[in-house]
């Protein structure tokens, strides 16, 4: 089994409703066991900043599930859910991305493990350390480290 995080977001629709049947469906996934959920929190959206607030999470899981196999049913929840990407930092039904798998280094067509921008993401980070405060992204070092350069960014917790 290899420890994994993947991160969860949502500001269309309802995002809370999204996010916790997402969750159930991680854990369903095959050859795979989800082990803790983050709090939600709110934050403000980054890159198009011309949207509503996103709900965001982190699932931390166990599974045998190759990368892009993990990858391939994460992207299916999100077509389930009605994902469309129409531009980059479009606002969305449902966002699953593969953040950490183990602590490999990843650079495919298809996937970049660590997740190239997480590192920069309050979003990521807080629920993130939520689950393992004393985690490190491969390549960039200690997330409580990195939080901190995230000061400006808008993120509270909800539950």
């Amino acid at each position: 089994m290899t420890l994994a995080y993947v991160g969860l977001g949502a500001n269309l629709g309802d995002p809370r409703r999204q996010l916790r049947a997402a969750l159930d469906e991680i854990n369903d996934l095959p050859k795979t066991r989800m082990t803790a959920s983050s709090s939600l929190y709110r934050s403000a959206p980054l890159d198009h900043v011309d949207q509503p607030d996103f709900l965001n999470a982190v699932a931390q899981i166990d599974t045998d599930l190759a990368p892009e196999a993990l990858l391939d049913q994460l992207q299916e929840i999100e077509n389930r859910h009605g994902r469309a990407r129409p531009f980059p930092g479009a606002p969305r039904t449902l966002d699953l991305d593969l953040l950490l798998y183990g602590d490999a280094t990843i650079a495919s067509a298809r996937l970049t493990a660590p997740h190239p921008r997480m590192h920069e993401r309050a979003f990521v980070l807080r629920p993130l350390l939520e689950l393992d405060p004393k985690i490190s992204i491969p390549g960039k070092g200690k997330a409580n480290a990195l939080l901190p350069a995230c000061g400006s960014q808008k993120i509270e917790r909800i539950d």
